[in-house]
């Protein structure tokens, strides 16, 4: 009996860490204030704000009409920019990156 309740116990003890690390290890959810990035910020969240998707009409207009944009939503244009034929340059980040940077705070 009382091997049962030390494991028991043993169990409880690391069930409860495990759901601490769980709960650290977890990525924070975006503040809504957050500034967006072209490093972090997926496109799915750049194309719903007005005002970042008119920087993208603005210095990356293709990105607007592209016929895959709901399979890239989870990327960051960061991401894509790996791809040759996104034709997206360090320059052209830097670019948009600026812009982002300019918009006033929401």
């Amino acid at each position: 009996m009382r091997t049962m309740i030390s494991a028991l116990a043993a169990l409880s003890i690391t069930l409860t860490a495990f759901a601490a690390m769980a709960q650290q290890s977890a990525p924070a959810p975006a503040a809504a204030s957050a500034k967006p990035s072209v490093e972090t910020t997926p496109i799915g969240d750049l194309v719903a704000n007005e005002k970042t998707k008119a920087v993208l009409a603005k210095d990356y207009a293709g990105l607007l009409t592209y016929d895959g944009l709901d399979s890239i939503k989870g990327m960051t244009l960061r991401d894509i920019s790996k791809f040759p034929q996104a034709q997206l340059d360090d320059a052209k980040l830097a670019t948009i990156q600026k812009d982002f940077d300019a918009m006033p705070p929401s």
